[in-house]
């Protein structure tokens, strides 16, 4: 979470040439990015789910969904994953360290992403249309930027970034609501 990196609780710095794609070396990340780290926050957002919806087969969802963020970054990671805080061993595949490879994989996860979203869901009206695809094209936007731009002026200016990419939640929910599932 962003926000740790704020409060001086979790630290990153920006080393250009620390990975063929991305300039950020992740120092000390273990409560929001070790694999025990993310267990819990899986926990912790299917337990504030099931508080409001009293869902659980959709807890597990979002409890895998959550997990799921740590089985991708320890494809794409160098070995700086921590399995849990206090732990010294660390994990990752390093698929950052290839340009190419990272933007086929993270372009074929997005891609099929949309895919499905499109096969399940259909507008309601222009809102859903347009703001769809609208957000589509902001986020291949933003990727590209941060792929081929120049690297972050400093550290607050990546963890600013990071909470500001709640905007992107709200539009995504905003653009949810006025789409409906398709039934077959």
């Amino acid at each position: 979470m962003p926000i740790f990196l704020l409060l001086g609780i979790e630290k990153v710095v920006i080393d250009p040439g620390n990975t063929a794609f991305t300039p950020l070396d992740f120092i000390y990340y273990p409560f929001t990015h070790s694999l025990v780290g993310v267990l819990f926050w899986g926990i912790v957002v299917g337990g504030v789910y099931y508080l409001i919806k009293k869902n659980f087969k959709t807890v597990l969802l979002l409890g895998a969904l959550v997990l799921s963020h740590w089985v991708l970054d320890l494809l794409t990671h160098a070995p700086d994953l921590p399995i849990a805080p206090g732990l010294e061993i660390k994990v990752g595949l390093g698929l950052w360290n290839s340009l190419i490879f990272t933007l086929l994989v993270e372009t074929a996860i997005f891609a099929v992403g949309i895919f499905f979203y499109m096969k399940i869901t259909k507008a309601k009206n222009k809102k859903g249309e347009y703001g769809f695809w609208g957000l589509i094209i902001f986020l291949l936007l933003v990727y590209i930027m941060n792929v081929f731009g120049s690297a972050p002026p400093n550290e607050q200016t990546i963890a600013w970034a990071g909470n500001l990419q709640w905007l992107f939640v709200l539009w995504a929910y905003w653009v949810d609501k006025n789409r409906d599932t398709k039934h077959n």
